[in-house]
C-alpha cells in the first residue's frame, strides 16, 4: 500500500467526518468534536492517504503534566484494512508521543473487537483494566497500556 502518513490539518475535517461515519457504527466523533481535536485540543491527529484520499487516521491525546499519551481514536477505511496501515499509524503516534516526552501509551478498545485487540497486542500493548458498559451500546472495553522506549 502506498499510503502516506502526515499530520492532519483543519482542511481534512470533511474527509475525517466521512471516514468516521464509515468506520464506526456507534460512539462516533461529531463534526464539532473532530474540529476541536484538529484546532483546539492538546492532540495530534495523523492521516493516511492514498490517491483516492484519506483512508485512515489516528489521534493521540495528551494531558498537560502527564507522561501518558492516549490513543484516542484509530480508524481505517474498510477497503484499506489488513495491509498494515493501522500499525503504521500506531508507530507514527508512538513516535509523536515519545517526541513529546511521554513514557506510556494507553487506549481503550471494545472487548468484542478481536482484530483490534490482536493488533494492539502485537504492537506491545498489554491489558490493564476492564471497563464495564464503556460504549454507548453497553459493550465493555479493555484499557491497554504500552511502555515507550526511553
Amino acid at each position: 500500500m502506498s499510503a502516506q502518513v502526515r499530520l492532519a490539518t483543519p482542511a481534512d475535517l470533511a474527509a475525517l467526518v466521512e471516514l468516521e461515519d464509515t468506520v464506526f457504527s456507534g460512539d462516533r466523533f461529531s463534526r464539532r468534536q473532530l474540529w476541536h481535536l484538529l484546532n483546539r485540543a492538546n492532540a495530534h491527529t495523523l492521516v493516511a492517504e492514498d490517491a483516492s484520499g484519506i483512508i485512515g487516521y489516528g489521534t493521540l491525546l495528551m494531558r498537560r503534566g502527564s507522561k501518558t499519551a492516549r490513543v484516542y481514536s484509530l480508524g481505517i477505511a474498510p477497503r484499506a484494512r489488513g495491509g498494515g496501515l493501522g500499525r503504521r499509524l500506531l508507530e507514527a503516534l508512538a513516535a509523536d508521543g515519545q517526541a513529546l516526552g511521554c513514557t506510556w501509551l494507553s487506549l481503550e478498545v471494545r472487548a468484542d473487537n478481536r482484530i483490534a485487540l490482536g493488533m494492539y497486542r502485537r504492537f506491545g500493548f498489554r491489558l490493564d483494566s476492564w471497563l464495564d458498559d464503556y460504549y454507548e451500546d453497553g459493550c465493555a472495553a479493555w484499557r491497554m497500556r504500552k511502555a515507550l522506549a526511553a
